[in-house]
């Protein structure tokens, strides 16, 4: 009888724990969802960095950890608010027409992005320079003139003949290139040389043979031509967990999404609201779920407290990581940072695909951390420290990181990643996981750092060649700003370090990341050509075989 009453009262403790168990995964089921169906509703307008929706979320969220207890870290508050730098834009109300038709930005032609404003109307010839008109220069004939000149700079050119050009009353200059020669003329926004003398405007060969075919023609031009500074406000939210300890844990998860596709970084073209349910709505909510776990664990005073926890929802990680590099070149506390955990699209858990790990290779400590964390999610390793989001900032920075990832999937980046599309138990599960790695983590001190191999840091591509680097997408200098070299592949071959800026491979100077891409279009497998790059003041110059 005693046998039968003491496993009586065994089987009622353990049903009341398993009721307990399930009524806090209940809860903490129904919250995630709740999170997640606001952060990805339309209200937000897709959390566009800098924008209106992306200000509801952050407010969302602290109000969820204002009324958790939370501590604030950011600048201000929980917030730390930090440029965009969009560069130069062609203005709402700017246009150019000839012969009364409307010619297009970018396809057409584009203005010198250090031309002058301006706003004019004349009657204007090829061939022909009048005070008060349009001037055009044939820019192949003026390369083919200073082909044997080794000194000669077409940049120089420009600004030389803009100077005569306004001394002699000319309203605008409109190159254009008739052969084959390269120009290197680029729109480059975020160029900060001094001001031309006069509007210029680069005619594409598209746009010359569409407007422009008639070489003793006159033609009707109309324009005003404006270009204007753009700069929006990312705002990261940051929140801290102090134990009084040692180290400190970062937990991140990135809030903004794509907006209506205007800064044009998916691949269809519809400008519907991209809600980013899973991306990242999900890591989102399991942040927020997370932190105030970890708060109520340490008012409670158990399990997690020899280290502290830095919360940061990052914003602009669409942008190319922005708001995690900002955080870290300008960081809201000083304290010793231990391992770094992100939470990017952990809301289509399938157990037929298992989840991504990522970072497993970036402590010796990972594997047995891991294998003494219980989970019934079901994941594959991935030893590499970078990737497309925020733990690759960190890693950059000699931290052991933790990736959780469950997979793209064809509602990426896509007006349809929504809300009721997202595995709300597996998401749970997810979230028990890393809570389960920080508890086991809890007595290993700080964690060393190992180097890892290069992960891809976004779509790949259908070039055939290959420097193999990692552009640093948040640079608005002139060029390529590199962040690292894949180990056996061409860069790092090359010596390419961190930090150095990729100016020109053969032709074809670079301004940016797309000057870059469109370069190496024009290489294949064999083709031998040279690249200059910029270390600190050295420019260095390499012979380089695809």
């Amino acid at each position: 009888m005693r046998l039968i009453i003491t496993s009586l009262m065994l089987f009622v403790t353990f049903f009341g724990l398993a009721q307990k168990q399930n009524k806090g995964d209940r809860q903490l089921i129904k919250n995630l969802k709740l999170h997640v169906q606001y952060l990805a509703s339309d209200v937000l307008e897709g959390r566009r960095a800098g924008s209106d929706g992306e200000q509801k979320a952050v407010d969302y969220i602290i109000a969820q950890y204002e009324s958790a207890g939370l501590q604030p870290m950011g600048t201000q508050g929980f917030i730390q608010a930090f440029p965009i730098n969009e560069g130069k834009k062609w203005g709402e109300n700017a246009f150019l027409k000839v012969n009364q038709q409307s010619m297009d930005f970018g396809t057409d032609f584009f203005t010198v992005s250090t031309g002058l404003n301006g706003q004019f109307t004349t009657k204007s010839t090829l061939a022909l320079e009048e005070a008060g008109q349009v001037w055009f220069k044939d820019v192949q004939e003026v390369l083919e003139e200073q082909e044997s000149n080794p000194h000669f700079d077409l940049q120089d050119w420009i600004k030389t003949s803009a100077n005569n050009m306004k001394a002699k009353n000319a309203k605008a200059l409109f190159l254009y290139n008739s052969g084959t020669l390269v120009d290197n003329i680029q729109f480059n926004k975020f160029d900060t040389s001094a001001a031309l003398a006069i509007p210029v405007v680069y005619i594409t060969k598209d746009g010359f043979k569409k407007y422009f075919n008639d070489a003793l023609g006159t033609f009707d031009i109309e324009a005003n031509l404006i270009l204007t500074p753009q700069i929006r406000i990312g705002k990261n939210v940051v929140a801290y967990i102090d134990n009084k300890a040692g180290h400190t844990v970062v937990l991140g998860a990135h809030v903004d999404h794509l907006g209506y596709n205007q800064d044009k970084n998916a691949l269809d073209i519809n400008n519907d609201i991209r809600n980013g349910a899973d991306d990242n709505a999900s890591g989102t909510a399991a942040l927020i779920e997370l932190a105030k776990a970890l708060n109520k664990a340490s008012i409670q005073g158990d399990a997690y407290n020899k280290n502290n926890y830095l919360i940061i929802h990052f914003s602009a990680e669409e942008l190319g990581l922005i708001g995690s590099k900002y955080w870290l070149d300008h960081p809201t506390i000083q304290t010793n940072l231990n391992y770094m955990v992100n939470m990017d699209m952990v809301g289509r858990y399938d157990a037929t695909k298992r989840m991504s790990l990522g970072g497993y290779g970036t402590s010796s400590k990972w594997s047995e951390i891991i294998s003494k964390t219980p989970t019934t999610i079901l994941y594959t390793i991935d030893s590499a420290g970078t990737g497309p989001s925020d733990h690759a900032s960190f890693y950059r920075k000699d931290m052991p990181v933790l990736f959780m990832f469950t997979g793209s999937h064809a509602d990426y980046h896509k007006a349809t990643d929504d809300w009721d599309k997202i595995n709300y138990v597996g998401q749970k599960d997810i979230l028990r996981f890393v809570q389960g790695i920080i508890q086991t983590t809890n007595t290993y001190g700080k964690l060393d750092f190992l180097k890892t191999r290069e992960a891809a840091m976004g779509r790949s591509t259908k070039f055939t060649v290959s420097l193999g680097v990692m552009p640093d997408y948040a640079y608005t200098g002139t060029g390529l700003r590199i962040e690292g070299a894949s180990a056996g592949k061409l860069g790092e071959k090359l010596g390419l370090k961190a930090g150095d800026i990729l100016l020109q491979m053969g032709d074809y100077k670079f301004i940016d990341v797309m000057s870059y891409m469109t370069t190496l279009s024009k290489f294949k497998k064999g083709d031998s050509t040279f690249l200059i790059y910029k270390r600190g003041t050295e420019e260095i110059k390499v012979d380089i075989v695809f």
